[in-house]
């Protein structure tokens, strides 16, 4: 392990001012692609796009995928990747909205679905920290077996919720102050996690692990623990999310969660979180899950082609990689 010395402190710290100063100019320069598409929509679909309907039902529908992306944000952070995030979400909303599940009602739903969630996030730590499999490899077996156990359970059906107390949370008259339940949730994930990355020992050996694993458990961390812990808590976000899915589509189907994990990573790494783990940021994350969501919202209202909207998300993905590439060679310099 390599000590610093008193005259090579100034230089860390200047790096590291350098890097804190490009993640608050890369948080401002998504604020304002995003205030941008606002004006887009505003100019294109006026009464459509900035009715309040409308504007709850963009961060209604980010709700969901920002909780997988908060999830997926730390294991991308420590150098992992998760593939299953959309088919763990598909397999805890259908196991929750099973009719032996829904005589336990409200409790038995969320019980149920956070319980499938963390089950296979635990699958999945122990195949990769524990099992010594390629983390790639292992969350797409885990895909393949969601997605399929999904469909065995469903036999290809949709599963109507019937709990009314589960359904009363997606009406208006559930809102507080305006503002959905589902989209609380929501900030409530998005500030823990937030804390937890920047203000905990756990996030601090996160960003150790993926920085550098072999100095991470030289200086006395855990890594295949914390790796476990890393895909706990994304199972834990999938968990959260297939509740607010059902919640948000009064529904359980083997359909749910599709292309999620492509989207909750290109949401990582547009805010800034590396690819190749050691850096990470929520509320970067939180802003591409926003970018995104408002781009899919105004391609529906102006009856754009969904492959144009693909073509435009892949454009972006490819954009902010090239950015965080010579980001990284600056501050290597």
């Amino acid at each position: 392990m390599t000590l610093t010395t008193p005259a090579e402190a100034p230089a860390r710290d200047g790096r590291r001012r350098a890097l804190g100063l490009r993640a608050d100019v890369r948080n401002l320069s998504l604020l304002g692609v995003l205030a941008a598409l606002v004006a887009v929509g505003g100019l294109t679909r006026p009464a459509e796009f900035l009715a309040s309907s409308n504007l709850q039902l963009v961060l209604t529908q980010a709700s969901v995928i920002g909780v997988v992306t908060v999830g997926m944000t730390f294991v991308i952070t420590s150098g992992g990747i998760d593939l299953s995030v959309g088919a763990i979400v598909a397999l805890a909303s259908v196991w929750a909205t099973t009719l032996a599940t829904q005589e336990f009602g409200f409790a038995g739903i969320l019980f149920t679905a956070v319980a499938v969630g963390l089950g296979c996030g635990l699958v999945n730590g122990v195949l990769v920290a524990y099992g010594g499999m390629v983390p790639f490899i292992a969350t797409l077996a885990m895909l393949a077996s969601a997605r399929g156990l999904a469909l065995q359970i469903t036999d290809g059906r949709t599963q109507i919720v019937t709990v009314p107390s589960v359904l009363d949370l997606g009406v208006p008259n559930a809102y507080v102050l305006g503002i959905p339940p589902l989209v609380l949730v929501f900030a409530a994930v998005t500030a823990a996690g937030w804390l937890l990355l920047n203000r905990t020992t756990f996030g601090r050996r996160t960003i150790a692990v993926g920085g550098n694993p072999e100095a991470a458990r030289l200086a006395g961390i855990d890594v295949r623990r914390q790796r476990l812990l890393l895909y706990l808590l994304s199972g834990l976000c999938c968990g959260i999310a297939a509740f607010l899915l059902i919640v948000l589509a009064g529904s359980g189907q083997n359909t749910n969660g599709n292309l999620y994990e492509l989207d909750a990573i290109a949401a990582a790494i547009i805010g800034g979180t590396l690819l190749s783990g050691g850096r990470g940021t929520i509320v970067g994350s939180v802003l591409g899950v926003l970018v995104f969501t408002t781009i899919t919202n105004i391609f529906a209202l102006n009856n754009l082609q969904s492959d144009v909207q693909q073509i435009a998300k892949g454009a972006i993905i490819v954009a902010a990689v090239l950015v965080q590439r010579r980001t990284v060679r600056d501050s290597e310099a």
